[in-house]
């Protein structure tokens, strides 16, 4: 690899071709909002967990291993996968395996004994879903000019967001209801004589992720063009060769060295805020499903505005400008988080019965999701600005290296910290909240490296 121009060839997909892409983040997002955010994970704390505190912890155990098996097999998959052309193939195998994770995830009932099978159906559903998205994303740039590409990825993720959202209402609204009242939302009795008691309604959120993605990504499959595909023999050979001259080389390429080890940081803070802020928000606030549910939905709105608007920033200023900005954006935010209990707002106190700390959470879950979908969509475009075309999926590979890097280690933080804090006398309140400090450090390490990353010049017309 002799330098990182981000040149793409000048050709453009068919318009299904490239909304049947775009489909992608519409079918996965379900994942990050039902499972991993705002229904399942909070769940799994509340009910599931013996408590708040400990169902943090186990959370962060089992993301972190889902994380982990992608950092350790990411970038050697990539590089082969260069190699033998096709992308396709590998996202239905990994598809696969995140949709049977999904579903596992219906027989996490409340207070069972045995949590390790639910545990390896989240990492499983982790690593599939996650993996899948490795060999999408790298389909990117072969499908518009680079000029278009920031447009094109901060329009794909915040169409995702929009399915996010959807799902999410779908699921408040007609699934998943109090146990105390048995109604949903919208104050309806749950579809399907779905059980509140049992919690069946939080419980078919796995469930219905998995179905929903096994639709929508049919587009992708039927309409994206794909590499063509090259000799399969020897393509294994030949992937780990590139790999490895690629890594020898890495140190030297500052810009794209940068951006892996800055990325790194910042994604993984963000995962991990997505992963714990509903978490957070039924421990210390003590919100209920259907309040965390608002403020899923909230955070959806923003995200799909936040990551439409990024790519029009993206488009006009570079995704590095993007990306700056919205890690301003998400440090400020955690810190709103951090300083909010039910007896604090910014580390003030509040009086009994206030509705302040509610507020300033909704606002810090508006900024979180309008910076997240922006810095998400806007990463994508700053990897591509650092190598040359033929090594796009092998990029997304060590993009996914640098990310899962920490993904395992940002919840494996979160979870140690959390015990610590327990161990050390703090109550369960205080242990949960001081325990998702990392999260912070993480965000000011990713910004600290940035100024090391540079980004492609675009045409002026672009």
């Amino acid at each position: 690899m002799t330098e990182a121009t981000g040149e793409v060839p000048n050709q453009r997909a068919s318009r299904r071709g490239i909304w049947g892409w775009m489909l992608f983040d519409w079918a996965q997002q379900p994942f990050h909002t039902l499972v991993i955010t705002f229904v399942f994970a909070p769940y799994f704390a509340s009910a599931v967990a013996p408590d708040a505190a400990r169902g943090q912890e186990l959370w962060g155990l089992a993301t972190g291993t889902g994380g982990l098996l992608i950092a350790l097999t990411s970038p050697v998959l990539g590089a082969i996968a260069d190699a033998s052309g096709r992308r396709k193939p590998w996202i239905l195998f990994f598809s696969v395996i995140g949709v049977l994770g999904c579903c596992a995830l219906w027989f996490a009932v409340p207070g069972m004994e045995n949590l390790w099978p639910v545990l390896i159906a989240i990492a499983l559903a982790v690593f599939g879903m996650e993996f899948a998205a490795v060999f999408n994303n790298a389909m990117m740039p072969d499908l518009v000019p680079r000029s278009e590409l920031g447009r094109l990825s901060g329009s794909a993720w915040g169409l995702g967001y929009v399915g996010g959202l959807v799902s999410l209402v779908l699921v408040l609204g007609f699934m998943a209801a109090s146990p105390e009242t048995g109604r949903t939302l919208i104050g309806s009795e749950p579809i399907l004589g779905l059980d509140a008691a049992t919690r069946e309604g939080d419980r078919a959120s796995g469930p219905l992720t998995a179905l929903w993605y096994a639709v929508f990504v049919l587009p992708m499959f039927l309409f994206t063009p794909d590499q063509p595909r090259q000799r399969v023999v020897g393509a294994v050979r030949e992937g780990l060769k590139r790999l490895g001259t690629t890594l020898r080389r890495l140190p030297s390429e500052r810009s794209y060295f940068g951006f892996l080890l800055s990325s790194m940081f910042y994604r993984d803070a963000l995962n991990a805020l997505y992963a714990f802020g509903g978490i957070y928000a039924a421990g210390v606030l003590g919100w209920t499903i259907v309040q965390i549910g608002i403020f899923g939905i909230l955070a959806n709105v923003t995200g799909a505005i936040g990551a439409w608007l990024g790519g029009r920033v993206d488009q006009a200023r570079g995704p590095k400008t993007v990306v700056s900005g919205s890690i301003l954006i998400l440090c400020a935010s955690c810190l709103m988080v951090i300083s909010t209990t039910r007896e604090q707002v910014l580390f003030f106190a509040v009086g009994a019965g206030s509705s302040l700390p509610d507020i300033l959470f909704f606002a810090a879950g508006a900024l979180i999701g309008a910076a997240g979908g922006s810095i998400q969509a806007a990463s994508r475009t700053l990897l591509v600005d650092q190598v040359p075309h033929g090594h796009v999926t092998e990029a997304f590979g060590l993009y996914a290296l640098s990310g899962k890097a920490t993904t395992f280690i940002g919840p494996l933080a979160v979870a140690a910290a959390t015990a610590w804090f327990s161990a050390a006398a703090f109550s369960p309140e205080d242990a949960q909240r001081l325990g998702v400090t990392p999260i912070l450090v993480l965000f000011v390490l990713g910004l600290a490296l940035l100024p090391m990353v540079k980004a492609a010049k675009l045409p002026v017309n672009a």
